[in-house]
Formats: C-alpha cells, structure tokens, sequence
C-alpha cells in the first residue's frame, strides 16, 4: 500500500485499484456546501480555499467526541456531487474521495485533467476519523456538518478508483 500526501497526489501515477494511505491536508464538502461553490463561480466569485490541487472529501463529520478532533467522518455517495465535479476538476481539483460510482461526466472530467477518485469504506466513519489529526471550519459554518472543513488527515486507508488513465473499478 503506497503512502501519499494529498498535495503530491496529482502526478503520482496512481493506477484504479491500487490502495493508498492519504496523509495531508483535505477538504470536507457535501451537497449544500457545492451548490454554494456553484453560486460562487456563477457569479464569479472565489471559492473559500484555492482549488487548484486541492482534494475534497464528501463528508459531513458528526460532532467531536471528547478528546477528538472530530466524530465520525463516513463518505457519502459521491454521484450526488456529479452535477458540480467536472466544473471543480476543469478549475483544477485534484480528487475527490466518496463512495460508489460516478457519472461519464465527471470520469471524463477526471480523465481530461490527470485527476483522481479515490474510495473509502462506507460505514467505517468511526474507524477513519483515526486519521483525522486536525480540524477547522473554513467556510459556510451554519451548515453545520455540511460546512467546509480543512482536516489533517494521517494515512486514510483508500482505494484509487478512477484514475487518470482510463482506469475506473465500476467498469471492471
């Protein structure tokens, strides 16, 4: 299982079906949070951190228990984002990282600009906020566990499953 920090990832030459161990910082976003990246660029606006690069997890993070920096933080299904992927991957996203499959749209969208999508097990939430070393809000904070959040994560266990080469685990 190779070792990679989220700011190396673009470049990597990570291959679908290869596990990874993701350390580095990353950006937790669902639903209500893209939509309000959308009304952002829609109105040519700045997103709340740099996007170029950048890897967002879909996720909203239960509250942190006591002597954590969060709850558990379980992917969500990450085709609920495809109507806003491809536009963040053009603008130069570098992954994203959810569960099940995505849209043609978004896989050519991820082929077309050497970005990555990446899994992590559903329903291990509890278990993969062992990773999380750190945690802030960044933006949109009365979305409560939809708000943007930076985390520091420390090797996420993940499967690459689609990578830039044509590669994708849902075709096989």
């Amino acid at each position: 299982m190779r070792k990679i920090n989220a700011a190396e990832l673009r470049g990597s030459g990570l291959r679908a079906c290869e596990p990874v161990l993701l350390s580095g910082a990353v950006f937790t976003a669902r639903d209500a949070a893209h939509a309000r990246f959308s009304d952002l660029l829609d109105s040519s606006q700045r997103l709340p951190f740099d996007i170029r690069d950048a890897v967002i997890y879909y996720a909203g993070p239960a509250q942190a228990p006591p002597g954590r920096p969060i709850g558990s933080v379980g992917p969500t299904t990450s085709g609920r984002m495809d109507t806003f992927a491809p536009r963040l991957y053009r603008l130069g996203l570098c992954a994203t990282i959810g569960k099940g499959a995505r849209g043609k749209e978004t896989c050519r969208a991820i082929e077309e600009t050497g970005g990555y999508y990446l899994c992590a097990v559903g329903g291990a939430g509890a278990l993969l906020s062992s990773c999380v070393k750190s945690v802030s809000v960044i933006a949109f904070g009365e979305l409560g566990c939809e708000a943007v959040r930076r985390i520091e994560l420390e090797d996420m266990p993940l499967m690459t499953a689609i990578d830039p080469f044509g590669g994708n685990i849902f075709e096989r």
